[in-house]
């Protein structure tokens, strides 16, 4: 077992050392890897960021209860509590009725209009904030339905088509991410096939003395197979490095215009969890693009 292990780790370091020994194909051949492979992550990056600041831009949608006018100030406090409890919800400010109707005549211009009615015809209102959780469409409208069954409210509004235009957005981005990631995949595919290609045609008279000294054919092909394998590890490794330095280059100005609108919005990177199976990913389309490419170009020598 240790000598199997041994002569896989030599054939490793010897397929390196092919790649290192054409450092400026070897260099171009990464760059377009890494390029390739940044675009997807860099669009993953921007719809989690974008996904972020839809949270944060005027908090999480918000449910309004408008309570009955009869209602006592005990009994609104007790609903405010019973709210409270409920799993979806993670917080509830309580407007009274005399500070909503401050409020309106601060901001409408009524205020003469409204002292000669004689009264305070604006009911108290409680704002209920959703869990992140529960605040896609489908789980807000079940909220809203639950909280509008309680007999002391009289009305729960709730503005759903923005909330249902922003995660129809987010989910037109990451269905294109998807489909971006698969094509340019397929693009990475191909490119490590070229270089394979050139790499067996380059060594075929080595290839064809191995074959003559009673070389099997995995034995022949195992240098390709990690020769593609550290390809596509080196491509991932230097698309990191491009996104990482994008989002280097774009934190500063990008939080100084979150800072002009009161935000304290942080870019977020790609996370350890995908970077690490970014490289998986690449790595082992690396193999399987050497693995069908040198399996089709060996049985054209071995016919000849």
């Amino acid at each position: 077992m240790t000598n199997y292990l041994l002569r896989h780790l030599q054939v490793l370091f010897f397929s390196f050392g092919q790649l290192v020994r054409t450092p400026l194909s070897s260099a171009l051949g990464i760059s377009v890897l890494g390029i390739a492979l940044a675009l997807p992550c860099g669009l993953y990056v921007l719809v989690t960021n974008a996904k972020s600041i839809s949270l944060q831009w005027q908090g999480r949608p918000q449910v309004s209860l408008f309570l009955n006018l009869e209602i006592t100030d005990a009994q609104t406090r007790a609903l405010v509590e019973q709210i409270k409890k409920y799993t979806e919800v993670s917080e509830v400010k309580y407007v009274p009725a005399h500070a909503a109707l401050e409020e309106f005549k601060a901001l409408s211009g009524f205020g003469d209009a409204l002292e000669a009615i004689g009264g305070n015809p604006l009911p108290s209102v409680l704002i209920v904030k959703p869990t992140e959780d529960a605040s896609t469409p489908i789980a807000l409208q079940h909220l809203v339905e639950k909280l509008h069954d309680s007999d002391k409210v009289d009305l729960a509004q709730l503005d759903l088509e923005w909330v249902q235009r922003l995660h129809a957005m987010i989910r037109l981005s990451q269905r294109g991410v998807i489909l971006l990631a698969v094509l340019l995949g397929l693009a990475v595919v191909v490119i490590i096939s070229n270089t394979i290609r050139l790499a067996i045609f380059n060594r075929r008279d080595e290839i064809e003395i191995i074959s003559l000294i009673g070389g099997t054919e995995a034995f022949i092909q195992r240098p390709f197979l990690y020769a593609g394998w550290i390809l596509g590890v080196l491509g991932a490794l230097f698309a990191l490095m491009l996104v990482s330095l994008s989002l280097w280059l774009m934190s500063g100005p990008i939080e100084d215009l979150a800072k002009l609108y009161g935000s304290n919005f942080e870019l977020k990177g790609l996370g350890v969890r995908p970077a690490a199976l970014l490289v998986v990913i690449a790595g082992t389309l690396g193999w399987v693009a050497s693995r069908i490419t040198v399996g089709l170009h060996l049985d054209r020598l071995y016919s000849t």
